[in-house]
């Protein structure tokens, strides 16, 4: 059965080579099936990469296919978020080249939702030793890749693109 259910989202690219820009906007268009076109601005981090950002509808669950599709591409890291709908959550992917796509459920707010399974699983591993609940909980809410991201999300002083704030 075809999925007749949309979603909204955001597509952030927090950095990539300018050589690279046109192949990224192909890989989202052949994605969404529709022409995808980022508003490219210099990012202040490291004025060797770009930053951009686009918001899309597609269908329900076009943001895993969006995260493959540019996943593996030297020094692309980026973020696609997917809102929640009536008949799905919402989603969090995060990349890196260092650490590869995190993925997380999240509500209507955006906030990471950690599963009870999840959760139950941390505390069993973890025992008393709250340094690896720590541990564990940093690894369920993607915090190395909050880390590592962080520094590419600030735009520039009047720069378009949205700024965005580690959560949790």
């Amino acid at each position: 059965m075809e999925n007749k259910h949309t979603s909204l989202g955001v597509i952030f690219i927090h950095s990539v080579l300018p050589a690279v820009q046109q192949h990224v906007e192909w890989a989202v268009s052949a994605v969404l099936g529709y022409e995808a076109h980022f508003d490219w601005t210099e990012q202040p981090i490291d004025p060797r990469f770009r930053r951009g950002e686009l918001s899309y509808v597609g269908e329900v669950g076009v943001a895993a296919k969006l995260a493959s599709a540019l996943r593996g591409w030297d020094d692309l890291r980026f973020e696609i978020t997917e809102e929640p709908t009536a008949i799905s959550d919402g989603g969090r992917y995060l990349s890196t080249p260092s650490l590869g796509i995190f993925y997380a459920q999240t509500d209507l707010l955006g906030n990471i939702v950690v599963p009870e399974n999840r959760i139950r699983a941390a505390i069993e591993e973890a025992g008393s030793d709250m340094q690896k609940l720590s541990f564990l909980l940093d690894v369920a809410l993607g915090s190395a890749w909050d880390r590592e991201l962080e520094p590419f999300r600030y735009a520039g002083a009047g720069a378009p693109v949205r700024c965005l704030h580690q959560v949790g």
